[in-house]
């Protein structure tokens, strides 16, 4: 499947919208894109490394726990001011991500997420959720 990716109305567009297909081949694909994304809005060094991550961790996330059959993702992405927010939607609204205080084999990329966002959480839609958070662009990664 061929992403949808939607139009920029400049070259420095706010948002960016695709959906891709629930397998990891589309999780890749995420990344790559918004990375690409991340250039043209000029996001660059620690910050766009925390947003890549970001996106690669929740983009994993919808395809390992959210995927329904014929249903894609879609990832949204932000850039206002001083951070991006990045909002990854799928449909398995009953499979909710609970990061694990002491993960043993694997369970680590929410807890990366919330180490590198200032905030993250999970919104209901009317089809699935949204699993979204928010990265600094000013002094990279917001803890240590």
């Amino acid at each position: 499947m061929k992403p949808e990716i939607s139009p920029r109305r400049s070259e420095y567009a706010p948002e960016f919208t695709l959906r891709l297909s629930p397998t990891p081949r589309g999780a890749r694909l995420a990344r790559l894109l918004a990375a690409h994304q991340l250039r043209d809005w000029g996001v660059t060094g620690a910050a766009a490394e925390a947003a890549e991550l970001v996106v690669a961790e929740l983009a994993n996330n919808a395809v390992r726990h959210g995927r329904v059959p014929g249903r894609d993702f879609e990832l949204r992405m932000g850039c206002a001011g001083d951070h991006v927010t990045v909002e990854l939607s799928d449909a398995r609204a009953e499979r909710r991500p609970l990061p694990t205080p002491e993960p043993d084999e694997g369970g680590y990329g929410l807890l990366l997420v919330a180490a590198l966002a200032t905030t993250w959480g999970v919104k209901d839609r009317q089809v699935g959720k949204t699993v979204w958070a928010t990265v600094p662009l000013a002094g990279g990664y917001p803890r240590q």
